[in-house]
C-alpha cells in the first residue's frame, strides 16, 4: 500500500515538471521570435558634433514588438552623418538624433534653425564655479550705469549712484564650455568661456551688454520655462529705500526768513518815498 502511494507520488511529480519545461520551452520560443530584428545602436559614447564613423556603431537584436520610431537596419546608411545630441553606449541611433544629410561636423551642426552659436568670456564666478555646463540653460545679467532711470522707471538724481543689475537675457542654452561641447560630464568645469545658442536679436543684445557692463551666468532649472519679471536691483533696492524718499527735496523758503530790504523809489507828491520790506511787514518812507 505504502509502495502504491510512493509510485504515485513519482509520477505525478514527473507530470508535473514535464508540464512545467513544455511551458518554459513554449515561452522562451516565443520571446526568441521576437528578438529577431536588427537595430544600429552606438558601440562607444558618442558626443555632439560628432561625425559617425563604421567603428562607433554596431547591429543587436531589438524585441520586434518595441522597435524604436526612425531606426536604422544598415550601418552603412549612416557613413558620415552627424550627432546633434550625445549617445551613449548601446544607445540606438535614431532619425531624431542625427543633423540632416549633408551637414559638416562640428559645433555649427547642432545649433538650432533660426539660431546662433555666441561666446563670452567668463571666470569661475561668472561661469558659475564651473556647473554651467553643455545642455543647461542659464540667465544672463548684466551690471552697468543707468543715468537716464529707463531700466527702473525711476528718475536718477544728481546725487545718486546709477549702477544698476539687470536679466537681460532667460533660459539661454549653453552649448559648449572652451572648446568641449560634451554634455555627459556633470563635473564642474572652471573655463574663460562660454558658448552660448541665442537668437538673432538676442546676439545682439548679449553683444551691447557685455561692451556696457560687466556679465554674469545664473543657473536655472532646465525645466523652468518661466520668464523672472524684475525690475533691476540698485544700490537703493539693495539697501531698502524706498525711490520717492530718495530724491532730494527742495528747499521752500521760510515764510519768517528776514530779507534784505528791497528799496524800490517811488515819486509822488513831488516827494521821494522808498518802499521798505522786512519779513512780512512793509513800510513807506517818504522824504
Amino acid at each position: 500500500m505504502r509502495n502504491t502511494k510512493a509510485v504515485a507520488m513519482v509520477v505525478l511529480s514527473l507530470l508535473l515538471g514535464l508540464i512545467a519545461v513544455l511551458l518554459a520551452s513554449r515561452w522562451i520560443n516565443q520571446q526568441a521570435g521576437q528578438a529577431s530584428g536588427k537595430v544600429v545602436v552606438a558601440a562607444v559614447d558618442i558626443d555632439l558634433g560628432s561625425r559617425l564613423t563604421p567603428e562607433m556603431l554596431k547591429m543587436v537584436d531589438w524585441p520586434a514588438g518595441s522597435m524604436p520610431e526612425g531606426r536604422f537596419h544598415d550601418p552603412a546608411k549612416l557613413d558620415s552623418r552627424v550627432a546633434k545630441m550625445p549617445l551613449s553606449r548601446g544607445e540606438p541611433v535614431l532619425e531624431a538624433k542625427l543633423a540632416p544629410v549633408g551637414t559638416q561636423g562640428g559645433l555649427s551642426a547642432v545649433v538650432a534653425e533660426g539660431k546662433r552659436a555666441m561666446t563670452v568670456r567668463v571666470n569661475d564666478v561668472i561661469g558659475v564655479a564651473g556647473f554651467a555646463l553643455p545642455g543647461n540653460y542659464v540667465d544672463i545679467v548684466v551690471n552697468t550705469q543707468d543715468e537716464s532711470g529707463q531700466a527702473t522707471g525711476q528718475k536718477v538724481a544728481d546725487n545718486r549712484d546709477p549702477s544698476i543689475s539687470k536679466i537681460v537675457l532667460e533660459h539661454i542654452l549653453v552649448l559648449a564650455v572652451a572648446q568641449e561641447a560634451s554634455r555627459d560630464d556633470t563635473k564642474p568645469k572652471v573655463v574663460n568661456a562660454v558658448t552660448l545658442e541665442v537668437a538673432p536679436e538676442e546676439a545682439e543684445k548679449l553683444d551691447l551688454a557685455r561692451s556696457v557692463g560687466t556679465l554674469s551666468l545664473v543657473l536655472r532649472n532646465q525645466i523652468d520655462p518661466k520668464p523672472a519679471e524684475t525690475r533691476g536691483a540698485t544700490k537703493l533696492t539693495l539697501l531698502g529705500v524706498q525711490p520717492e524718499t530718495a530724491l532730494p527735496k527742495p528747499v521752500k523758503a521760510s515764510a519768517t526768513a528776514p530779507k534784505k530790504p528791497a528799496p524800490r523809489k517811488a515819486t509822488g507828491g513831488g516827494r521821494d518815498c522808498v518802499e521798505i520790506i522786512q519779513g512780512s511787514s512793509r513800510s513807506l518812507s517818504c522824504f
